[in-house]
């Protein structure tokens, strides 16, 4: 049913929840794991997009990097494979644009990541992929204890 399973991941907490949960899910079709990592370069919020220095964006992708590895490594660990890209841009559009151009069965992302803002019920780039993406969204909550 889902050859390809997308896992957006920014690092934090509810992020990695959804790659355990998305993990999983691929392991009961053996898809193949896409973790997506997405420098916002075009946000709402002026604060959480990242400028234009270079070496600005250079930790960024070096973070990014690293969190798209640390999940391809655990879908390798599960048996499965797995791919890791890292974009720029708006976060929404860039998951939901990956998903469309690389035939994905389905997303399975966090309600809340990096910014909190407003993100207490579902985020905000949650909202819009599950608003705007052609395939089935998997949303996963963060519970903090």
């Amino acid at each position: 049913m889902y050859e390809k399973i997308l896992i957006p991941t920014d690092g934090s907490d509810p992020a990695q929840d959804a790659v355990d949960h998305g993990i999983e899910l691929a392991k009961g079709f053996d898809s193949t794991v896409h973790a997506l990592y997405v420098i916002e370069t075009k946000a709402h919020y002026v604060f959480t997009a990242a400028g234009h220095d270079p070496e600005e964006m250079e930790e960024y992708r070096e973070y990014g990097t690293e969190i798209v590895e640390e999940v391809v490594d655990a879908a390798a660990d599960a048996g499965l494979d797995g791919e890791g890209v890292i974009k720029t841009g708006s976060v929404a559009q860039e998951i939901v644009r990956y998903a469309d151009e690389n035939g994905m069965g389905c997303i399975v992302m966090g309600v809340q990541g990096r910014s909190g803002i407003d993100d207490y019920l579902v985020g905000s780039t949650t909202e819009k992929v599950v608003r705007t993406s052609n395939v089935p969204v998997t949303t996963i909550r963060h519970d903090e204890v």
